[in-house]
């Protein structure tokens, strides 16, 4: 088995990933900033250091590591964008990628795979393209915010191609989990007996089961033929609208309300991150799915189920 070094490894996709990893009999070693002794972690889990800024990294870590799957970066939805925090954002992406490059080109190393984390907001709005067969890996990246830091946060890491290292790209969509994301936010106002629907609840939603996203994580890691960039988001694209009455009749049956969420309201409360909430973004999966990658929930019903009734 492979030992994982693990960037963002303490994040909810980290975390579930590393899960998973160990269940099959992996060694996981996360960086952190600050790392734990061995007797508070999981067996087969480590820690060790790195500190972006002074632009260092543990080289016993990074001499042990066959595989290194990249999910640092400063959490997009966590606070209000501002221009302190959208610098945060880009910076934590473009400044963590070149670290790990720099790390391949002087550090002694047995890397064969970097798996890189990226998102779709590298795609813009809908178009009338897009909507007939959803964004692919080779439209060009969008000009707002959140397309700037996804090619940013991507051309920080290819330099490791040049190390000789297998680069493998997820443009990740919006993620559904009960550990963290978008799910828990729908789920919140649900609970009290309403169904907030975003907007006009028509703008398109790519998603991906975190359980799925994992399971490409770990293709990606045995499979040497895959190669570039993937949309890491499932076939079955939903709207808005769909995505949270699914949601509300999965936990409440009939007993919730429908209630629409004023765009003028959103933009207040938000400021500019309301654009991403509200904008239609349809990807499309073929790549993935032509890689021989196998969707345990590929369908919403599916997913939904998994999550608010898990066996």
């Amino acid at each position: 088995m492979s030992t994982i070094l693990i960037t963002g490894g303490t994040g909810m996709i980290g975390a579930r990933l590393t899960e998973i990893l160990i269940k099959g009999g992996h060694e996981v070693i996360i960086l952190t900033r600050k790392p734990l002794s061995a007797k508070y972690l999981p067996k087969g889990v480590s820690h060790a250091s790195w500190n972006i800024p002074k632009k260092l990294i543990d080289p016993v870590a990074f001499a042990a590591a066959d595989h290194i799957v990249h999910l640092a970066g400063a959490g997009v939805a966590d606070k209000r964008w501002n221009k302190k925090r959208k610098e945060e954002i880009q910076s934590s992406r473009a400044d963590s990628g070149a670290l790990l490059v720099h790390a391949m080109q002087t550090l002694p190393n047995k890397i064969k795979t970097v798996i890189s984390a990226s998102g779709i907001g590298w795609y813009g709005a809908d178009t009338n393209s897009s909507l007939k067969n959803g964004f692919i890996e080779d439209a060009p990246a969008d000009t707002a915010f959140l397309g700037e830091t996804c090619s940013i946060w991507e051309q920080n890491i290819h330099g490791v191609s040049a190390a000789g290292k297998r680069l493998v790209i997820f443009r990740i969509g919006i993620v559904l989990s009960n550990k963290g994301g978008a799910l828990v936010e729908f789920k919140k106002p649900i609970r009290f007996g309403f169904a907030a629907i975003l907007g006009n609840g028509k703008q398109n939603i790519s998603w991906i089961q975190i359980d799925d996203l994992c399971g490409m994580f770990i293709k990606a890691i045995e499979d040497q033929k895959m190669q570039g960039v993937y949309n890491a988001v499932s076939p079955d694209v939903v709207t808005n609208r769909k995505l949270t009455l699914a949601v509300a009749k999965s936990m409440r049956g009939r007993f919730f309300i429908a209630i629409q969420v004023p765009a003028f309201l959103l933009r207040w409360i938000l400021g500019e991150m309301s654009i991403e909430i509200l904008k239609s973004t349809k990807v499309n999966s073929y790549k993935i799915q032509s890689s021989g990658y196998h969707y345990q929930y590929p369908t919403l019903t599916e997913a939904i189920k998994q999550l608010i009734h898990p066996l």
